[in-house]
């Protein structure tokens, strides 16, 4: 299955969030995912605010494999307070070629209208070869933007999984407006990273 950014982007850019990986009740998210080790596309419904559940399919670029998850996300802990939001998840998949092939981790963010950070971690099962990821983002907000507003994040994110060996670190750009949203960052060792998600 392979998945063309240049044509996802395309369709969903005439459409114009946050990047929470759960969405509001009865909700429902499409987002695609490339980096140097695959590409992905994953849609999730979210019967409560606190779990969705969905179905990912994906292109594995070093394994060179395709494969399909059912996957599930769990709202841990989530903090309001007057300035900021903070969240915890814990995420897991199982293969639709069989429960050897599992992935579980945990990500979470803070942020307030200004400063973002973010984490993750994610263990992957696989028969081929086992592995892992992990990442830690910072961003800040060159302005300040009013709910419904065009939103820009400026960040930096370092990241490293175990089929490499090593972090690579690199600059991020987030925008969002309403229910689009689009975040990529390049460099010479990991190559484009990009994320893109429409909420519906």
């Amino acid at each position: 299955m392979g998945i063309s950014l240049i044509t996802l982007t395309l369709l969903l850019l005439p459409i114009i969030s946050e990047t929470r990986p759960i969405s509001y009740p009865g909700g429902s998210t499409v987002m695609a995912f490339t980096d140097n080790l695959k590409d992905s596309l994953y849609y999730h419904y979210s019967p409560s605010y606190k779990y969705s559940i969905g179905l990912e399919s994906l292109k594995h670029k070093v394994l060179e494999q395709d494969y399909s998850y059912v996957r599930f996300t769990y709202l841990l802990n989530r903090k309001n307070t007057q300035n900021s939001q903070r969240n915890l998840y814990f995420q897991s998949g199982v293969s639709l070629n069989g429960v050897n092939n599992h992935f579980y981790g945990v990500h979470g963010d803070w942020e307030t209208r200004r400063w973002f950070s973010g984490f993750g971690y994610k263990q992957e099962r696989r028969e081929v070869e086992d592995y892992s990821e992990q990442f830690v983002q910072l961003g800040l907000a060159p302005y300040l933007g009013d709910y419904g507003d065009f939103h820009t994040w400026i960040m930096i994110k370092t990241k490293k999984n175990s089929l490499s060996g090593s972090w690579s670190t690199y600059p991020l750009l987030k925008f969002f407006k309403g229910d689009f949203l689009i975040e990529f960052g390049y460099n010479d060792k990991t190559k484009l990273d990009a994320h893109l998600m429409y909420r519906f």
